[in-house]
This record gives structure tokens, sequence and C-alpha cells, in this order.
């Protein structure tokens, strides 16, 4: 079989969007330096993918305008759309990838901060406190909405972004994974066309996915969402549910600016849309960053916040906040598929926010995150990389590097050589999606090994 070349696999991948109606007749395709910019293709290879498509009689110039759709290719021999169960598992082997941790590996494509970065927070010294607070209710069932004391220590974090909240305005989750399955499961049906960030979080496609919902992705830029997309996708499609991430965005590493975030909440009034924030990086950044939820005090959004990644993937404690009615909603689904939160595990979070100890150790987090973040960029320099965007402090940098237009391949390549990477292509809606980026953990860009494992 003759390997296509790169311009015949954009083409190729525009003729699929098509296809599967993500591109409509009449739709604007990204212009010439657009489309080179958010892919990182060179202009003679978008030239030629388009002038095949033009060719093809798919799409057309239009003096002074650009470029549009104007017909569907015929798939007289398509395969059979495999149900959702099935193409969610995609992304529960990608997840499975992830999590492996081998001895003598190099782990860039991890989604966690280092162990030795939470370390100092050492959780069996919090025991004793936990136990004390009331040990005969540790033997029944918490309250729906999640443990009382650390809703009210959850309604002065969030007055630190400036968002007003009442404990009756959370309800506790096992971690904002947790949060998005409550929330799919409350709002959306098979079929619901559902926005989401692309390049995205991957793990909540393969939710999305085992739900049957109809994923409409939208371009993820160095300041946030594309909002002339966003307006598209609205107008003419009219989904009820948009998730996205403001600060720390997985996997780019970008932060959402004031001027977008106006901008989604304003679409969200004129669309009735409901923006899901998940903030889970938020620990990672200063408080000072943009929170939709702050702009817009729970009208038209719900609030994600987690645990996991500062403190213990082991505690799994997360929270969903907004709207009263709209919480007590989600608490009844809880409870319907958990039937009560984590006691033990809220209460540990709690005597940790509590007790002060969590602002110093998000102080030492960042300080290390700054430091590692630099180092990073150091290195993606000194290795002739792309970088898509050059945060202060991020846990995750994207980048591309020198003569890769694949980063399957590349990571293909490093796992030979004991580096994990995290391909561009897991984080895309369509997973067949060809992406020359790639997902990197700043905390582990300076391994010797990965610089190796670039080698040829």
């Amino acid at each position: 079989m003759q390997r296509l070349t790169l311009a015949q696999r954009v083409a190729a991948d525009i003729t699929r969007q098509i296809t599967e109606g993500a591109l409509r007749q009449g739709d604007k395709l990204p212009s010439l330096r657009e489309y080179m910019r958010l892919h990182g293709h060179s202009k003679n290879t978008v030239i030629t993918a388009y002038e095949y498509l033009a060719g093809e009689g798919l799409i057309e110039a239009r003096h002074g305008q650009g470029f549009f759709v104007c017909a569907t290719p015929a798939t007289p021999e398509a395969e059979p759309e495999p149900p959702p169960y099935a193409r969610a598992l995609d992304t529960i082997w990608m997840m499975r990838q992830q999590f492996v941790r081998e001895p003598g590996h190099s782990h860039l494509g991890e989604g966690f901060p280092p162990v030795d970065w939470l370390m100092d927070m050492r959780l069996d010294k919090f025991n004793r406190q936990v136990v004390r607070s009331g040990i005969t209710t540790l033997f029944r069932y918490g309250d729906r909405l999640g443990n009382i004391n650390l809703r009210q220590q959850l309604v002065k974090k969030l007055a630190g972004y400036s968002i007003s909240a009442t404990p009756q305005q959370f309800v506790t989750t096992f971690g904002a994974n947790h949060a998005m399955d409550l929330i799919i499961r409350r709002f959306v049906k098979p079929g619901d066309p559902v926005l989401v960030e692309s390049p995205g979080y991957y793990p909540l496609f393969g939710k999305l996915q085992l739900q049957g919902a109809r994923m409409l992705p939208v371009t993820r830029q160095v300041d946030g969402p594309d909002t002339t997309q966003l307006a598209h996708l609205l107008a003419r499609e009219k989904p009820a549910l948009f998730f996205m991430q403001s600060a720390g965005h997985n996997p780019t590493g970008t932060d959402l600016s004031a001027e977008k975030a106006q901008r989604i909440l304003a679409l969200a009034r004129q669309h009735d849309l409901i923006v899901v924030e998940n903030d889970a990086m938020a620990d990672f950044k200063l408080s000072s960053s943009v929170k939709l939820s702050a702009l817009d005090q729970f009208r038209r959004t719900l609030y994600l916040g987690s645990f996991s990644k500062p403190i213990s993937a082991a505690l799994r404690v997360g929270f969903i906040a907004g709207d009263e009615a709209m919480v007590s909603e989600l608490a009844d689904v809880k409870m319907l598929l958990h039937t009560s939160s984590a006691e033990y595990a809220e209460r540990t979070v709690n005597v940790i926010l509590r007790e002060g100890n969590y602002l110093r150790h998000l102080s030492r987090l960042q300080e290390r995150l700054r430091d590692a973040t630099e180092r990073g960029l150091a290195v993606l320099d000194e290795l002739g990389a792309e970088v898509f965007c050059r945060p202060e402090q991020s846990l995750y940098l994207w980048a591309r590097f020198p003569g890769v237009d694949d980063a399957n391949e590349l990571t293909r390549r490093c796992l030979e050589r004991g580096v994990m990477l995290a391909p561009g292509s897991i984080f895309s809606v369509d997973r067949r999606h060809i992406v020359p980026w790639t997902r990197l953990n700043v905390a582990y860009l300076d391994d010797p090994a990965f610089r190796a494992s670039l080698q040829p």
C-alpha cells in the first residue's frame, strides 16, 4: 500500500470532516495561514491539500472570501459506526498507556506532577485529626452534597477567585472526572450535540462517546477557544453544553484571556448555553487567573475543581459548584450512582485546608512549577522545537519537533527507548487525526533520556 503524502493526509482529514457532517455545504474553511498556524503544516502542504479538494469538487475558492465546502463525498461502502462502548474503549486503552509506570522509563507523557512534589503533605499526619472530629459518623454514609465542613472550606477557596457561593451550591465528587460523569448523566442524551475543545481532555471524549453524544470540536487557541467557530456551531447545532478548561489547559498549557471569557459568556447568554468550566489545574496557577465563573457567578456556568493533582490522586476528592437547584439535581444523580460521598477522604481534605498547610504547600508547588517550566522551555529551544504557548508556569507544554509530521510515529520511536510521550492525536475528537504536536510534562523535560530518545 502506497504511503500518503502529508498533503494527501490533510486532504483526507478534511474530506472525513465533510463526510461526517462536522463541515457542511457552505461552511468556510480556515484560511491557508490559519490552517498552517493551527496544525503546524507548511504553506505548500496546505495549498496542495486545498487544491486536491477543489479538484475533487469538495471545496471551491471564492475570490476575496476564501475556501468553502460545496459538496459531500459519496460513501457507498462506508463502514458501520461502531457502538458507543467500542469507541469509548479506544480512550480507555490510551488511558491505560498513560498510567503505566515502569522502572527506568521517562514519563514525559504523564498527566500528574512528580510524587516528590506532593510528599510534603504527608497525608498520614492528618489521620488523628480526621478521626478526632467525630469517629462514630465515619461508619455511616455522608451527606448527599458532601461533608459540610469541607463545603464551607470550598466557599472560602472560591471566594479567593472572586466567586461567591454558599455551601448549598457545592456537591462533592470523586475528582473532576466523576464531576463530568454526573453532568453528562444528567444533561446529555444519546445523539445530543455537545461542544468540546480540540485539542482537549481526552477522558472527556471517552465519556461522551459512551453516552452516545455527538461531539462538536472547538479549536483551542493560545488565549482560549476559537469564539468565531463557537458562535458558528451554536447557531447551527443548538448544543446545551460546552466543556472547556480555563487555566493550565490540558494539553496545551494555555490560559483563558479576559476578552475571550467575556465573549464566551455573551454567546452562552445568547444561545442558552451552559459552560462547564473544568478548573482542575487551578492550584497550579495564580489565583488571579481568569475564571468564567467569577465573571458569570453561576448564571450560565458550572465550576469543576479537584484535589487529585495538587494533593493526591488516591484521595479522589473533587467538587462541582453552581446554581443551587442544578447542584441539587446533580447530588441526586450522585446518590443514585454512589449512594454517598467519600467521607473519610473529604474530612482529610477539610483538615488540610483548615490547618493552613495547603497554602504553604501550594506556594512551594507553584515555585517548583515555575522553575520546571523555565527549564523545560530552555530544553525545547535547545532541541529546536516549536512551542505552542510559552506560559510562566504550567504542568504541560504543547510542542512539535523538527521533521515530525505525525507525533504517533515519534511516540512509538521514543517508547522503544524507554521514554513515554502523549501524542497529539490522543487529544483530538477524531483519534485518526494526524497531529504533529505532543504534550510534555515539564517536570520530566530535562531528563537526559528524553534527549537521547530523539536521536536518529
